[in-house]
C-alpha cells in the first residue's frame, strides 16, 4: 500500500508558498504560474494556513473584495489538516473527502515535506490497483 511520503518521492517535494501579509491577487499569480491550486502559507518558518482556488472563489470574489488589496491572512483556512509521510494514501483518500478539501500538507518531524492534492493521491491509488491486477492475472494464468 503506497504512503503519501512515498507518493512526494516520485512527484518531488516541492511546496510553493506565502507569507501572511501577501496579497491575494499575488498568490493567484504565483498559483497560475505554477499550475497549482493551493499555497501553503508560511509565517516565521511554520505553516500557518493554505489558501486556495476555492478560498479565493468564496472568501474574495463571491464576497465582492478585491484581489490587490486584500491579504491573504484575511482569507486562508487556518485550520490546516495535514498528514505525516506513513500515513497511506487510501487514508488520505478517506479524509480528504471527509473534510471536503483538495490539498493535504505533509509534515516530517513538524516541517512541511510536501503537498498532495487529490489528483496525486487517486493517480497513486489508481497505478497500485492497476498493478494488483496485473499481478493476479499473471497469476492465474501460471
Amino acid at each position: 500500500m503506497s504512503t503519501v511520503g512515498t507518493i512526494l518521492e516520485q512527484k518531488g517535494h516541492d511546496v510553493y508558498s506565502v507569507t501572511p501579509d501577501v496579497m491575494v491577487l499575488d498568490a493567484l499569480k504565483l498559483m497560475a504560474d505554477k499550475n497549482i491550486g493551493a499555497v501553503a502559507v508560511i509565517a516565521g518558518g511554520k505553516l500557518t494556513g493554505m489558501f486556495s482556488e476555492r478560498d479565493y472563489t468564496r472568501k474574495v470574489f463571491l464576497q465582492g473584495r478585491a484581489s490587490p488589496s486584500t491579504p491573504v491572512r484575511d482569507v486562508m483556512e487556518t485550520e490546516v489538516v495535514y498528514v505525516e509521510p506513513d500515513q497511506s494514501a487510501e487514508a488520505c483518500m478517506a479524509l480528504v473527502t471527509e473534510k471536503r478539501i483538495r490539498h493535504l500538507p505533509v509534515m516530517r518531524d513538524g516541517k512541511l515535506d510536501g503537498i498532495v492534492s487529490i489528483g496525486d493521491l487517486m493517480k497513486s491509488m489508481i497505478e497500485e490497483r492497476e498493478f494488483n491486477i496485473e499481478q493476479l492475472v499473471k497469476y492465474v494464468q501460471g
